[in-house]
């Protein structure tokens, strides 16, 4: 039985694991992501790369086809009718990989959910 490959520790491992175009897609949404939440950390979870603030922020993976964004259902649910276009479930959003990413979109979602994990840590903080 052949050796089953580590999963990425690192977003930077992770993003190395596709193809250069998707790779390009990958940093582009990363990137997009860190100018918003200046403060977020980086890490995997659910072996996906993960932001953090005060709790999970947004998540995001590489896909054959596309490039799932993972913004949670508040997020989902506060963006409704700009998602029109994508396929999109309860928590997440597929952006196809043959065009371009909805970086104004992943602005506003991120910004979002900064907004909303501060003041869920400041209403904790209580």
């Amino acid at each position: 039985m052949p050796e089953k490959t580590p999963p990425p520790k690192t977003i930077d491992a992770y993003i190395a694991t596709f193809p250069v175009s998707v790779q390009f897609l990958l940093e582009e949404l990363r990137d997009t992501i860190k100018q918003v939440a200046l403060e977020a950390g980086e890490t995997i979870s659910y072996q996906i790369p993960t932001f953090t603030l005060k709790g999970n922020l947004v998540h995001f993976a590489g896909f054959k086809n596309h490039i799932g964004f993972y913004p949670t259902p508040s997020a989902i649910k506060a963006f409704k009718s700009d998602l029109a276009g994508f396929e999109w479930a309860k928590g997440s959003i597929k952006f196809p990989i043959d065009k371009p990413l909805p970086l104004d979109l992943v602005r506003k979602m991120v910004a979002f959910r900064v907004k909303e994990n501060m003041e869920i840590a400041e209403a904790k903080n209580k």
